[in-house]
């Protein structure tokens, strides 16, 4: 079995911007930066036939190269407990439409439908029920942070390891986007 999911990675000077806002909260456990990355489908559990229709399926997408610019702090909660701490993505079209082209093409392999609406972010910290005003004090005192736009000319389907030091992450395979010199491939 396989755990997968969909990801734009993050070059490695963004991780290390992103790396600098980790810490100064307790409670919090702070992504690794090599693991940062921005999930655009998360698949799940599926075996080795299913794996190889999802990487077909994920190489027929065809969708232009983009800008991404990060920016502002937030968090996602259930009820008033926080579970995760995460930086924003100012909105771009299209990376909206390559996650809707990669939603539809999983949902032709027989992949459920997402039924959360897709929210663009780089997940920074994860809690185990977090102190909510200290979580909110942190996201007001830097929720200035910003960046400037970094190219986005490929997604990754990544296979996940679940292990006691958190996640790992191992890329499978890379989907190049189109670029002003890559044509289209008709």
């Amino acid at each position: 079995m396989f755990r997968l999911f969909v990801a734009l990675p993050l070059p490695e000077d963004v991780r290390s911007h992103l790396a600098s806002l980790c810490s100064g909260l307790p409670g919090a456990r702070w992504v690794a930066p090599e693991a940062m990355h921005v999930t655009l489908r998360f698949i799940g559990e599926v075996g080795g036939a299913e794996a190889e229709d999802i990487h077909e399926a994920l190489e027929r997408i065809q969708a232009p190269a983009f800008d991404l610019t990060l920016s502002g702090l937030g968090c996602f909660e259930s009820g008033r407990r926080v579970h995760s701490l995460w930086v924003g993505i100012e909105r771009e079209p299209n990376l909206l439409r390559l996650q809707e082209k990669i939603e539809s093409a999983l949902v032709r392999t027989g992949i459920e439908p997402e039924r959360r609406k897709f929210k663009a972010h780089v997940t920074l910290a994860r809690f185990r029920g977090g102190d909510h005003p200290r979580i909110g004090m942190f996201i007001e005192r830097n929720n200035r942070f910003a960046m400037t736009p970094f190219p986005v000319d490929r997604f990754t389907l990544f296979r996940s390891f679940l292990g006691r030091q958190g996640p790992h992450y191992e890329p499978l395979a890379e989907y190049f986007l189109e670029t002003a010199s890559t044509p289209a491939v008709p």
